[in-house]
């Protein structure tokens, strides 16, 4: 093999060699514009889920709130009513009370 041989050999070399890495390069920045894709999908995604774990959460925790208000209204309105019975029960026995002071009242003064 000659001298121009060897030469013409390397430069073959070389240019393969360029282009092998250049293939490489633009092959390294593809998959890191993917990864990052990838990254910032996954990120997203986790954000969203995150928010609809939130969201959920929140009405869960108002319809337990609606819950326990109702059952307090409830207890509150069935005390009320049970107060307004007695009262309405004792307003005789009070009346009859304050017309007997009355009249005790009026005969003491006659």
């Amino acid at each position: 093999m000659s001298r121009t041989d060897i030469l013409e050999n390397i430069k073959s070399a070389e240019r393969d060699a360029a282009a092998t890495i250049e293939k490489a390069e633009a092959d390294k920045k593809s998959r890191i514009a993917d990864a990052r894709r990838m990254s910032v999908q996954k990120i997203q995604d986790a954000e969203a889920q995150a928010r609809s774990n939130f969201e959920s959460a929140m009405a869960q925790a108002k319809d337990n709130l609606s819950s326990e208000r109702d059952a307090l209204l409830s207890a509150g309105r069935k005390e009320a009513a049970d107060l307004e019975s007695k009262s309405a029960s004792k307003m005789n026995e009070v009346k009859k009370f304050l017309n007997d002071e009355f009249v005790r009242s009026i005969d003491v003064t006659s």
